[in-house]
């Protein structure tokens, strides 16, 4: 089966359709062509139709803005695994100030023992967290 015949989902005629937004907002399609497009998507079924919908739409643009969203993703999945090594930080430090409390309670041993892993542990998430930052800024100026 040819590419150009096989069926489309409703996942990629939105994607479509947003791509064809897009383009309207920049100026590369005015408001009558855009809607005859965006129908044009909605209803498309098969790769052929979409690619009709899409057609004579800059390269360059389309690769530019392909490079943005994918920047886009790589930056939302860098701060989520950001926030999720720190939230692992912060209760893996409450649950040891816990047991410390325990401890010295139980046993009245109050060396302050978490302070070593908390720091240690805390250099390892600020070096996380610096690195990302600093990428997700640079990639945002892009």
């Amino acid at each position: 089966m040819s590419d150009e015949l096989e069926r489309v989902g409703t996942a990629e005629r939105e994607a479509a359709a947003a791509v064809l937004a897009d383009a309207a907002a920049e100026g590369y399609l005015d408001t009558d062509e855009f809607a005859e497009r965006s129908a044009a998507a909605y209803a498309a079924r098969t790769r052929a139709d979409l690619d009709r919908a899409l057609a004579e739409l800059p390269p360059a643009w389309l690769r530019a803005r392909a490079r943005t969203r994918r920047h886009e993703r790589y930056a939302a999945a860098a701060r989520l695994g950001m926030r999720l090594h720190l939230a692992a930080y912060l209760a893996g430090s409450a649950l040891m100030i816990g047991i410390w409390l325990a401890v010295g309670i139980a046993a009245g041993a109050w060396y302050p023992w978490p302070i070593w892993p908390i720091l240690g542990w805390g250099l390892g998430v600020a070096g996380h967290i610096v690195p990302v930052g600093r990428a997700v800024r640079r990639l945002a100026t892009r």
